[in-house]
């Protein structure tokens, strides 16, 4: 994973729309690239977990949350923002991991049946 972009102009010293939309877009990509990242561990819990029970946890959808916020307070970042980001993501993230469970568990039936 490369490093990420640093800032041109810090969002204090912004004077124009063209260098706050410049920071905003290297800040996406920064995200995007993180996300990917983010992608790659929950394929590997997919392909970790014995039981598909095991991909949606409560208890860890909430310490997840937890921690984030905490993270948030910490940055200056907006609950209002944080929690209900997050909160989708982990759920676009558990369907990814249930659709890649299922995926190699049919990939190992098959295997297994030739």
């Amino acid at each position: 994973m490369k490093l990420p972009e640093k800032a041109v102009t810090s969002a204090g010293d912004c004077v124009s729309m063209s260098e706050v939309r410049a920071e905003i877009d290297r800040i996406d990509r920064a995200l995007v690239q993180l996300i990917a990242e983010r992608q790659g561990y929950i394929e590997a819990a997919a392909r970790i977990k014995d039981r598909e029970s095991e991909v949606r946890l409560e208890w860890r959808i909430e310490d997840v949350v937890e921690k984030v916020l905490a993270a948030a307070e910490r940055e200056g970042l907006s609950k209002r923002i944080a929690e209900p980001v997050w909160r989708e993501l982990i759920e676009r993230c558990i369907a990814h991991e249930h659709e890649c469970w299922r995926e190699m568990r049919a990939a190992h039936k098959s295997k297994k049946a030739s």
